[in-house]
């Protein structure tokens, strides 16, 4: 009744605590993303190579000693892997299992044609990446984009190449899509804002109000399979194990 008079909505909120106060649906209006995503998975006989590469919008490439530019933060991208490649993505340390990661690694160049053995199995240009099992997936972790030592318009990439064995066959009804995360301060996706807000121990609360947009979006991982000589991949999968 007091919503519907005064149209104001009053909540007690547990201390210490995050809480989710309103939820609702809003149209995306085709706004260019800060930035692209492509990734691909290229099979060749039992190599698989994952590329994936991230483009800033030419709307974000603005210098950002300016007050109005935007950035991403806490960027997080997933790439899920089959349960039958798991096992490739481990070492074995001392009796231990490792999950194999690579770090930043500006030298990183896909598509190149010499391979230096020392390079990780892993390669990322920015930002962290590694196997995590919690989520089944490789996970690219950026702290910010675009990236303060390096030019806005840089593209950044990652790359990791498994050698399956004869049990870690491609799933045929793998269809992998790229689940990606990242904060914009200062931002509404929506369009909502909050106009007034009130705190009856506070005389000032607008001071406590950060406003910051999350993203959660899905990309397709393109498949690209290149044949071998006699090699027919629609009759892969129905080899026998001996």
């Amino acid at each position: 009744q007091e919503f519907e008079q005064l149209r104001i909505i009053k909540f007690t909120p547990p201390d210490a605590c995050r809480l989710e106060l309103m939820r609702f649906r809003t149209q995306y209006l085709g706004q260019d993303l800060p930035f692209s995503l492509k990734a691909m998975v290229v099979v060749q006989g039992a190599y698989v190579e994952l590329q994936a590469f991230i483009n800033m919008s030419s709307t974000t490439l603005i210098p950002t000693r300016l007050p109005s530019a935007k950035c991403c933060e806490n960027v997080m991208i997933r790439f899920p892997v089959p349960a039958q490649w798991v096992k490739a993505l481990w070492t074995m340390n001392l009796q231990r299992q490792k999950s194999l990661k690579a770090k930043m690694n500006r030298r990183t160049c896909l598509g190149s044609l010499h391979e230096i053995e020392s390079d990780p199995i892993i390669q990322v240009s920015l930002g962290t990446a590694k196997y995590e099992s919690a989520y089944r997936a490789v996970v690219w972790k950026i702290d910010r984009l675009p990236d303060k030592n390096s030019r806005a318009d840089h593209p950044h990439s990652l790359s990791y190449k498994l050698e399956l064995g004869s049990d870690q066959e491609i799933p045929s009804d793998w269809y992998p899509f790229a689940t990606v995360q990242f904060v914009v301060h200062d931002t509404c996706a929506s369009g909502a804002e909050v106009k007034s807000l009130g705190l009856e121990s506070d005389v000032q609360p607008q001071k406590h109000v950060i406003q910051k947009a999350f993203y959660n979006c899905q990309v397709e991982i393109e498949k690209k399979w290149i044949r071998l000589d006699g090699e027919d991949p629609d009759k892969a999968g129905k080899c026998l194990m001996q």
